[in-house]
């Protein structure tokens, strides 16, 4: 699945609709993803961590990912309230 993951797709999460980021990176080995979130920067995050890759977008289980990050989702559109 991971082989399908691009640069520029955009990062979602399973419990939400909004999108958080953008993948920047794939690891050679296709292990990890460098996701850009935003207002928070650039986080690496295990390729076990998605659940779905389609149509330009790719969804990561919300439950695997580190407590920072998902801190830095939960804030990712808060410039757009302000």
């Amino acid at each position: 699945m991971n082989d399908s993951i691009a640069v520029g797709f955009q990062a979602y999460t399973s419990d939400r609709s909004e999108e958080f980021g953008a993948i920047r990176a794939v690891s050679p080995d296709g292990r990890e993803l460098t996701v850009y979130v935003e207002n928070n920067g650039d986080f690496t995050i295990p390729a076990t961590a998605v659940v779905k890759v389609a149509f330009g977008k790719v969804t990561f289980d919300c439950k695997k990912l580190e407590k920072k990050l998902r801190q830095a989702i939960g804030h990712a559109h808060d410039a757009e309230t302000e």
